[in-house]
């Protein structure tokens, strides 16, 4: 069967008719009045996406030298203060439960602290420039969702003969209640970050190098995220770049951990520097 040239011509002006979600170089985040409320929000339709080829963590111990995820899928949008982001990649395996052996299914966004023409190297910054991470895990994500954190509710077939705190002779919520408490809990006693319960399932963290990531001031970062037999949907948002604006440009990077394939940590999938930008809707 022959094609003719005129019958080409009309064939590739049907395709350029189509109207599927436009790609992008660059992550471009399109200003719109009202930032969405979920992952699911039909206001993710109006922003372009750009897909991030995620690469080998290969510079640093622990390495991850199987390639697990293989790309992210990136849209942005900003009212002027708050940048938020929707990560879409595949998963079939949900991860959502710490415990002996198991990592969680986790993702992060990471911009320098400043704009600048050179930035700080992709891998978690270094000397020169300051990186500012926004981190979602899985397990805080079912914690805020209604998950308590008790070891029934996290090992539910583990058997406990008694816990003082559990004394009939203690009123619940007495003082003297809370205090026996803590003494079995001693990571939430000292304030430790890690420790529950949460109401967010992100933490801001910085860092200027491999190893150096710490908890950094905070970006009133937000987040939720959404899990189907596709995999993950997952929404951060935090406070917009400080300078970054139509005119001006920054860096943004993403990470993808997938407890199934025992990352956590340095073992991730991750990508390097990618251009992110704020842009009117055309």
């Amino acid at each position: 069967m022959k094609t003719t040239t005129a019958s080409l011509i009309v064939l590739l002006a049907l395709a350029g008719c189509s109207r599927g979600p436009e790609l992008v170089p660059e992550v471009v985040a399109l200003k719109s009045d009202k930032l969405p409320a979920s992952p699911a929000d039909s206001a993710w339709d109006r922003a372009p996406e750009h897909v991030a080829r995620l690469l080998l963590q290969d510079l640093v111990e622990p390495r991850q030298m199987k390639a697990t995820t293989q790309e992210v899928r990136v849209r942005a949008l900003s009212d002027g203060a708050q940048v938020v982001f929707r990560l879409s990649w595949a998963d079939d395996n949900l991860s959502d439960a710490p415990g002996p052996a198991k990592m969680v299914d986790a993702c992060a966004v990471q911009i320098p602290e400043k704009l600048s023409p050179d930035p700080p190297a992709p891998q978690m910054g270094d000397d020169h420039g300051l990186v500012q991470v926004t981190y979602w895990r899985a397990d805080w994500q079912a914690a805020v969702n209604g998950r308590g954190d008790s070891i029934k509710d996290l090992y539910p077939n583990a058997v406990v003969d008694h816990y003082p705190f559990d004394a009939q002779s203690l009123e619940k919520g007495s003082d003297a209640h809370k205090e026996m408490a803590q003494r079995y809990a001693p990571a939430r006693a000292l304030g430790n970050l890690r420790a529950g319960p949460r109401e967010k399932p992100v933490e801001d963290l910085i860092a200027n190098g491999p190893g150096t990531l710490s908890p950094g001031p905070s970006l009133d970062s937000a987040g939720r995220g959404q899990h189907s037999p596709k995999g993950w949907s997952v929404q951060i948002s935090r406070k917009l770049p400080e300078g970054l604006s139509s005119s001006e440009r920054t860096q943004v990077a993403f990470a993808v951990w997938q407890g199934s394939e025992q990352e956590s940590g340095a073992r991730k999938m991750r990508t390097g520097w990618i251009p992110l930008v704020v842009r009117s809707p055309q």
